[in-house]
Order: structure tokens, then sequence, then C-alpha cells
């Protein structure tokens, strides 16, 4: 698999065929991209580790995963991968369209449980592994729609969509929480419109106050809530997210390594040499060898 085109933190590209919204695809980390950084789309996702460990981040929380277990993410929740102590991990990504499984015609199943499931009011474990309920039953599940997937057999649409819907029903009925998320909805809100600026103007000088009026808030508590929310100061949080962009560039793209450090942001070579030596423990030049 080639590094993804994460160029939007709203995911949208389209998984699956038009007429079958779903899709199984086989990823490692840092072979095939040093991380995925943080984004959020419309499709539900299942991230199911195979192979190694790593950090899944949803919604703010990190997780900390490893070969067997599997991290369950609702449509618009934040999420992000990246390895651990640069430890490799083999994964499968599972997305489907909330589409595929809801009707044009509602029922009580659509409104008593899957519109508040997938709209996140049903409150369910983020992270599953062994020991943890239902866990063997939707790894078996799981097993089962990448079989079908690669096999292909006759009819394999509707028993992949009865798994799915088996799924579902396994987090609400047995799974489910008695609490709720931690994070206040509202702050998630600001977080998404600042990594949404990011994304939009990281090859732009990014002022703190131009962010914070951005997400509606007095610059000091945007800086609170930022680095309390994100677990480092804004700047750095940027600076961060250049470099990966920058990543990108020396692999993709034939680019000098000073042009690059210019379009990410970076107007000091010399700076923008220093940055990446400390993320990523080597030079641009020998990253990108």
């Amino acid at each position: 698999m080639l590094i993804p085109e994460y160029e939007n933190y709203q995911e949208g590209k389209k998984h699956g065929r038009n007429a079958f919204p779903f899709d199984i695809y086989p990823c490692t980390i840092p072979q095939d991209f040093q991380m995925v950084p943080i984004h959020w789309h419309e499709d539900m996702e299942i991230v199911y580790v195979k192979k190694g460990s790593g950090i899944i981040s949803v919604n703010l929380t990190d997780y900390e995963v490893y070969a067997g277990s599997f991290v369950v993410i609702l449509p618009g929740q934040l999420h992000s991968i990246a390895t651990k102590n640069l430890n490799r991990m083999e994964y499968e990504n599972i997305i489907f369209s909330t589409d595929l499984l809801q009707s044009k015609l509602f029922d009580i199943s659509e409104t008593e449980y899957l519109m508040p499931f997938f709209a996140g009011n049903i409150p369910i474990p983020v992270h599953f592994y062994k020991g943890v309920p239902q866990y063997e039953e939707i790894v078996s599940l799981l097993d089962n729609c990448d079989k079908l997937g690669t096999e292909k057999p006759e009819g394999s649409e509707l028993l992949i969509k009865a798994h799915l819907l088996t799924i579902i029903f396994l987090l609400i009925n047995k799974c489910r929480l008695s609490v709720s998320r931690i994070i206040k909805p509202k702050n998630l809100d600001r977080m998404k419109t600042a990594l949404k600026y990011i994304e939009l103007h990281y090859n732009e000088k990014i002022t703190i106050d131009e962010i914070a009026k951005e997400t509606g808030c007095a610059p000091s508590y945007f800086m609170k809530i930022f680095k309390k929310n994100l677990g480092v100061p804004f700047i750095e949080y940027l600076n961060d997210y250049r470099l990966i962009m920058g990543a990108r560039l020396l692999t993709e793209t034939s680019k000098s390594i000073m042009e690059i450090s210019y379009l990410i942001g970076f107007d000091n070579l010399s700076y923008f040499n220093r940055c990446f030596k400390k993320k990523y423990n080597m030079s641009p030049g020998k990253f990108r060898k």
C-alpha cells in the first residue's frame, strides 16, 4: 500500500464500491507511512492489529494496541495511528459507510439503535483485547468479514452486512457502558476547528491570535485547552504536522529539501533540518534514501 493522501483531516476518500461501500485494506507502519495524522470521516472504522504494537488515538485519548486487539472508531471521531518507539505494526482498516446498514424506511432498529449508535450517543468501549467481554465473538466476525472480502463467494455482501449488524448488536447489547466520554463536546469541536485550520494553512505563518479567533476563544484560553486536549503546545503541534507533510513530500516527490522546507511553512532551512532530525532521528536527506 502506498502512503495514503490524508490531505484533509475530514477525509473524503470513498471506501469500497459505490453499490457496496465496505472495504478492508492492510497497512504497515512505519513501512507504508510514518503515521496516519489525526483526521475524521463520516464512515465507521475498525482498526484490527495483526502484528506488532502502536498507539491509536480516538477523540484525543491514546490507546496502546498490540497484535490481536482492535479499536472501534465511530463516524466523526478524531483519530490517528502511530508507532510506539518506532516499532513495526501491521493492521487492517475495516471501513464502511453507515448507509450500508441504514434504510430509507425507518424502523425501530434504525431510530432506537443504529442512529444513536453512529451518533456516539450509546457509550461503548473503544479498545478491545483478549479478556474484554465479547472480544472473541467480535474478532471471529471480523475474521470472517476478511475471508468473505478476499474470497468473494456469491452473496458475500449479504453475510458481511449480517456480520456488521451482529457486531453492532454485541457492542450495544453486551458491551454498553454506564458512563459516557469525559471530553466536552464543545472543546472537541474547537479542536476540530483548530486542526482543520492547520490543515488548510500549515504552509503559511499562523499566529496564536489567528487560530484562537477561529475557535472563538481568547488566545490564553485557546493555548490552555489545546495543550490539555492534544498533549502538546500549539506551536509544537503545528511544527510536528509540518514535519509529517515534509516526510511525505520527501518520499513522494523529487523536490529539493530547501523547496520542501518552504512548502511546508519553514522559512529557515537549518531550523527545518534540526526539527526533522529531532523527530525522525535522521536528516531529511538520509530519510529520503
